[in-house]
């Protein structure tokens, strides 16, 4: 268990915009900031954070919360898991109190992985450093083969695993770690005849592969020996923590230098990053030798929308670069091409250039894809009419792939001139390839931004009127969900404040929350909204023990049903909540107790009659049930006599206040 006080310090530390800064690229837009968000795929930012009130709040997928909330959202761990690394980014010390064994063992997976790689990490840089073996083998390799520094091997935690076949496993269970473990890493295998242990990486330099948050998710091990019937890289394999396809080598290092140039270099393997960083070429990162995928590009984008991809000088790196142009364009990116001479590869290329050389080289000699796409076909083509043909086919695929218009239509400009084309031909080939292979998208990203519409967003199934449906402008025809909003908004919002109720003559001091509570409690209500409902039990359970609910606590909450919910209403600009109020009905108020002194006795009014109406509708369709014993029958319509009766006295109520 993590202290009070050292989470209240924690809360106080973070600076939100600084938190989500570490994942995402945020813009500042007037006095909050936006970004695409890192939950779902978009092309329209509707991620925005709010600085003033520590929050964000994604306008399309709904999802929101605190700086805290957001790391456990995006890294998916536990809260207190989630408080250590913002601790630690803010150089806060964790007390815990001492864990029982009970504790122990509800431990989770894959905390227990994230710490067995941890050690694995450690032990394997102890073993480059401290062993005969590690030092005349690896550190030789590193620094002599490769000539990385010593503070660069420590940058990015290189190391060897010793040979002898089971020298880290056993070394690892003596240590405490449990062979389930090591086996669900990786780090071990089993033999299946006789179930001995033994280590995946034998007798091979190390290189981690950490997360953009900076754990250590797997590796890659590369052996040294000449044998050709030896796998020259070995890699930990799919686990709970990790996924190739979502991780990225490198970005852990590079994200700031990439934010800061707004561009990302990309690269092939773990050498290339290490060399091009030791050069001082910092925004630089590589797809984890395989297959550049559609998760990296989008983990990418988080950072900038700019990538130039550098591959080696040969025929096959220059193919090679192709693979993954198209799906970089379909997620909305710029992307470039730079190739290096022929006898370089990224690695040597920073080796034996400094980082200045290597960024005006870059500047130089990247070029947009189109004009590389088509002068390299172009020349494998020749004269052939054929492959001509098959090379336009080739470029209207990937122009197709461009979500931006404008930029389709400049490339398509571009390409005609390099092909010696009709434009014409070019468009209406793009058109219809979109049309037949996007068709569905547009209608995707219609809704997408309609969703955006948050808080004007109505149910598919219910009929709507022109009036009644703003927030703040209640009225006997609005929603059920619309009036429920609004009152859970006064609680969640404006629960601690007073203000003065007129009862006839005489104006009644009250407290928002009790106010909502007692009228609630006194009807025995209930919100059809289920968030709603654990948020008025919290705090009516909250009264109960003599404490008060603060909107931090509810944007923190584990239960992530209830911190979005509390982020949408807290993300309600209250300049508009307040000042919007009332002055569509021409009631003009100055102050903000006028406003609650008007506006929650109203919406408790009628949410307390929809109720009503919606409970006598519901039983009267239950006594039409021909099956009902008149028991039944009998105490159905018995709490149809109550409701009839609360009914009119709302009745009442409402003829006396202008809805």
């Amino acid at each position: 268990m993590i202290d009070r006080d050292t989470i209240d310090r924690i809360y106080a530390a973070a600076d939100i915009v600084e938190v989500i800064n570490d994942y995402v690229t945020l813009k500042r837009k007037g006095v909050n900031y936006q970004a695409c968000c890192p939950f779902h795929n978009e092309k329209t930012p509707s991620f925005v954070v709010s600085p003033s009130k520590g929050l964000y709040k994604c306008f399309g997928c709904g999802k929101g919360g605190n700086a805290v909330s957001f790391v456990m959202e995006h890294e998916n761990i536990t809260y207190p898991e989630a408080l250590k690394i913002v601790a630690k980014k803010y150089g806060i010390e964790v007390k815990e109190s001492e864990q029982s064994e009970e504790d122990v063992i509800r431990n989770n997976n894959r905390e227990s992985m994230f710490m067995l790689n941890s050690w694995a990490s450690d032990y394997f840089a102890n073993t480059l450093h401290n062993t005969d073996e590690g030092i005349s083998i690896g550190l030789s390799y590193f620094r002599q083969a490769r000539g990385f520094s010593e503070s660069t091997i420590k940058k990015f935690g290189l190391g060897v695993c010793p040979s002898g076949g089971d020298k880290m496993t056993q070394d690892a269970l003596r240590a405490g770690y449990k062979e389930e473990f090591l086996l669900s890493t990786g780090l071990t295998l089993k033999r299946e005849e006789d179930g001995r242990l033994y280590d995946r990486f034998r007798e091979r330099v190390m290189f981690p592969v950490h997360n953009v948050s900076g754990r250590i998710v797997a590796f890659g091990g590369r052996t040294l020996r000449t044998d050709k019937k030896v796998a020259k890289y070995q890699n930990s394999p799919e686990s709970e923590i990790y996924s190739k396809k979502n991780e990225i080598y490198g970005l852990f290092f590079a994200k700031k230098a990439i934010q800061q140039q707004n561009y990302a270099i990309m690269v092939e393997g773990y050498t290339d990053v290490i060399s091009m960083h030791q050069s001082g070429v910092e925004n630089v990162v590589a797809s984890s030798g395989t297959s550049l995928t559609t998760e990296q590009i989008r983990l990418l984008a988080r950072f900038t929308k700019n990538i130039t991809v550098m591959y080696d000088g040969d025929s096959a790196g220059q193919h090679a670069s192709l693979r993954g142009i198209d799906m970089i364009l379909k997620e909305g990116l710029n992307v470039r091409v730079v190739l290096l001479p022929a006898e370089d590869d990224p690695d040597s290329f920073a080796r034996s250039h400094s980082a200045e050389e290597v960024r005006n080289y870059v500047a130089q000699n990247s070029t947009d894809f189109i004009t590389y796409k088509a002068k390299l076909l172009l020349a494998d083509a020749g004269n052939d009419p054929i492959k001509r043909s098959e090379v336009v086919k080739d470029m209207v695929q990937s122009i197709a792939e461009i979500p931006d218009a404008i930029q389709r239509s400049l490339y398509i400009k571009e390409c005609a001139v390099l092909m010696n084309i009709a434009e014409d031909v070019l468009l209406r080939e793009v058109e219809r390839m979109r049309m037949r292979s996007l068709g569905d998208r547009e209608a995707e990203e219609f809704v997408n931004r309609e969703s955006r519409r948050y808080w004007q967003r109505k149910e598919d199934d219910k009929p709507t009127s022109e009036e009644g449906e703003h927030f703040g402008n209640l009225t006997i025809g609005s929603s059920l969900e619309i009036i429920e909003r609004e009152l859970i908004y006064y609680l969640v919002v404006h629960g601690t404040k007073n203000y003065e109720f007129r009862e006839g003559r005489n104006m009644i001091p009250l407290n928002v929350a009790d106010t909502i509570i007692d009228e609630m409690s006194m009807d025995d209500m209930r919100f059809s909204n289920s968030a709603y409902n654990k948020i008025y039990d919290l705090y009516r359970s909250a009264r109960e023990s003599g404490r008060v609910v603060t909107p931090d606590e509810l944007a923190s909450h584990t239960d992530i049903e209830v911190c979005d919910a509390a982020t949408d209403l807290l993300f309600i600009d209250d300049q508009y909540a307040m000042s919007e109020i009332w002055t569509k009905k021409e009631v003009h108020t100055t102050t903000e107790e006028e406003v609650l002194g008007k506006g929650v006795p109203k919406a408790i009014l009628l949410f307390k009659t929809k109720a009503v109406l919606g409970m006598l509708a519901e039983l009267q369709t239950k006594l039409q049930d021909e099956s009902l014993s008149e028991e039944d029958q009998l105490e159905i319509m018995s709490k149809m006599v109550q409701l009839n009766r609360l009914k009119v006295k709302l009745a009442r109520k409402t003829n006396r206040q202008t809805i």
